[in-house]
Order: structure tokens, then sequence, then C-alpha cells
């Protein structure tokens, strides 16, 4: 009997526990809808593809400077398969099974590989991480590509030297 009652507490807990991080996500949730325009969303002809489009895994979007501080509003908390695409007005980040969104490039800020955001923490710099302005929030988006060997490409295309249009 004793056996009995410890091991339905222990379910109990659990299940108490799993019901309130469920209300923590969706109050985060809310509290960052109120905080947060919605993303941009792709334009309905983008142009064409400046460069082939990079498979991998949609990580998470944080506030810059803070890869702890994840957003979950409006779906972009969880993280899933992922294609980007490159634009010459900005990135697609196309999510299956999610809402993707779009990062316009003159809202880029910079970007960088890096080996930790909310989410994913690896050894490597095998995140690319693109710090963008949403509204009056600066926001990092981390996409963990397939192929690593596209990243100085991705890099280089989305670099403050492009997007600020000076030459040096």
């Amino acid at each position: 009997m004793d056996r009995l009652l410890l091991t339905l507490l222990v379910f109990a807990f659990f299940l108490l526990a799993l019901w309130a991080m469920r209300r923590s996500w969706r109050r985060r949730a809310r509290s960052q809808s109120a905080q947060l325009p919605p993303f941009p969303q792709t334009p309905d002809d983008p142009g064409e593809e400046l460069l082939p489009e990079a498979k991998g895994l949609y990580v998470s979007t944080t506030t810059a400077g803070n890869w702890q501080d994840r957003i979950v509003t409006r779906g972009v908390g969880m993280r899933g398969r992922a294609v980007l695409r490159r634009y010459a007005g900005g990135v697609e980040i196309d999510r299956a099974g999610a809402p993707g969104f779009f990062i316009p490039r003159d809202s880029i800020v910079e970007v960088k590989r890096a080996s930790a955001i909310a989410g994913k923490v690896m050894g490597t710099d095998s995140l690319i991480v693109i710090t963008w302005r949403l509204g009056e929030r600066e926001l990092d988006t981390g996409f963990r590509g397939d192929d690593l060997d596209v990243y100085p490409q991705w890099i280089e295309s989305l670099s403050e030297r492009e997007i600020k249009g000076g030459a040096q």
C-alpha cells in the first residue's frame, strides 16, 4: 500500500510539473506577443535566389546577446527542420510543420558562427546566428545547417558591408 501511494504521489508531482511548464510557456508567449510585432512573412515575389538553399535545423530565436532568452511567441519557439533561402531582399526561413518567417536584409545587424543558442549547445561553431531587428528589439536566430561548408558563403553574402552598401 505504501508503495502504491508513493508511486501515485510521484506521478501526480510529475503531472503537476508538466502542467506548470505548459502554463509558463503559454504565459511567456502571451507576454512576448504584446512586446514584439508580428514576424515578417516572405514577400509574394521575393525574386531570384542568390545562394543555393541551405537545409538543416532551425534551432531558435532569442533576444540578441542572451542565448538563453528564447522567443516563443507566434510559433517560433519550437525547433525543427528548415530551409534557408537567400534573396536580394533578405532571408526566408521556411520551417517544416511550423510557420516560417522572413528576415529583411536591411534589418540584419550581424551574421556569425556560434556554438550555442537556446535549444542547442555544441562544442564547435556549427551554428549560423543572424542578429536582426524586429521593431525596437534585436533578436538572434540560430540555424544548424546539414552542410557546414556553405557557412562562409552565407556569412559573406549577409555581411554588414553588403547590407550597409559600403565598399572596403
